[in-house]
């Protein structure tokens, strides 16, 4: 399968044949009242993709999905984005759910011109967040005046109050988060590069627990981001669609932050002329960030190492350290704030969740007593019955 994606572009580049590149797409308007210059469907969709640079990680999110129904259409169904029909996108909701061969080969490389583009089946949800942006797509090409017609707004709505309010299970509990900070301690350090790995490696997941922040803000995190007020220590963020929140800082973390800054021979405190990443390189560069990808390996390997050194007797938190990445310290430090009796609007405001519906996952505590309350009734119900005295 030949991609022929370049990733690396600002928005999209991506390269189709003419006759599947959407110029004579079945599904065009008919150009009278058109908003946008675009001819074909990769220049729409560039268009559509350009409305979202200022937030990148949402940019990140929309590319994928795009690149993933423009190869998908042409590669397999032969014709272009703008030809599709409702039937043509209940075929790619059955795709979405079991992508095969190439699409999903292990073998291939995450990044690339040859790489795979799924890790392998979406889950339902999954799959409900990618045709919904791509509701979005469509829905913007027929206000552009690009398409004629919206086929998956004709898809029937999914309610999803009942399964929001299954609690989140991708955290890691009070035991196996304890571990990983002392397994993080027990990294051999016998040169340089081991020091400087250590450090950051130690620095990072305190930061992304701490502050519960998305893989992508941490990557974007500045010093200057790291403000007090009242004498208290406060981290601005700007978060999924430019929405900007301010997290709380505990002297622990300001206390780790010194520590790091210090051992690349910075001051304890960044003042308020730095301009650098909160998250440096390895070697301490105060200029380049981090990607997301790069932030996501390196807590990958803290967990990996945690697994590893985890006692055999322990197989279910073996299992789960080998899955963690570094949305579980964003939902470990929402139920471990939740556990610990936080007023539950002061979570949402420090996850920065529109409804606090949404942070009703990380409730446990309850969860956990009516479990310990409802078993031990049910063990001493199942205790077998008393024999009577005998009558004397």
């Amino acid at each position: 399968m030949n991609l022929a994606v370049t990733p690396s572009e600002p928005v999209l580049t991506i390269v189709l044949p003419i006759a599947l590149d959407g110029s004579l797409g079945t599904n065009r308007a008919s150009g009278l009242h058109k908003q946008i210059a675009a001819d074909t469907d990769v220049e729409a969709v560039r268009l559509w993709l350009a409305e979202y640079t200022a937030s990148p990680h949402t940019l990140r999110s929309y590319r994928k999905e795009a690149v993933r129904l423009l190869l998908w259409t042409t590669q397999t169904l032969g014709k272009p984005l703008s030809s599709l029909t409702r039937e043509d996108f209940l075929l790619y909701e059955r795709f979405l759910a079991s992508p095969t061969g190439d699409w999903a080969d292990p073998q291939l490389p995450r990044r690339g011109r040859t790489r795979r583009l799924f890790d392998g089946p979406l889950s339902e949800r999954s799959q409900h967040q990618a045709l919904g942006i791509l509701s979005g797509l469509m829905t913007y090409l027929v206000s552009a005046g690009y398409l004629a017609g919206n086929p998956l707004a004709l898809r029937r709505g999914r309610n999803t109050s009942t399964k929001r309010s299954r609690r989140v299970e991708r955290y890691l509990d009070h035991a196996l988060w304890d571990h990983v900070l002392a397994s993080v301690e027990q990294w051999p350090r016998l040169s340089e590069r081991d020091e400087q790995h250590y450090e950051r490696s130690r620095w990072l997941i305190r930061l992304l627990y701490h502050t519960a922040l998305r893989v992508s803000e941490a990557a974007n995190a500045k010093t200057t981001d790291f403000y007090q007020r009242r004498g208290k220590w406060w981290l601005h963020v700007i978060g999924k669609g430019g929405a900007e929140g301010e997290v709380p800082l505990s002297d622990t973390l300001m206390a780790d932050f010194a520590r790091y800054r210090v051992f690349h021979d910075l001051p304890p405190v960044p003042c308020a002329s730095e301009t650098g990443p909160a998250v440096m390189s390895i070697a301490g560069d105060t200029v380049r960030h981090l990607t997301p990808a790069a932030i996501y390996l390196i807590v990958r390997e803290v967990f990996r190492r945690a697994a590893d050194a985890l006692d055999t007797t322990n197989p279910a938190g073996i299992a789960t350290l080998r899955r963690a990445s570094t949305h579980w310290l964003r939902h470990s430090a929402a139920s471990h704030q939740a556990d610990a009796g936080t007023d539950l609007r002061f979570i949402q405001k420090n996850l920065r969740h529109a409804s606090i519906e949404t942070t009703g996952i990380y409730l446990h505590a309850e969860d956990d007593q009516r479990h310990t309350q409802t078993t031990r009734s049910n063990e001493h119900r199942g205790e077998p019955p008393r024999q009577p005295k005998a009558l004397t």
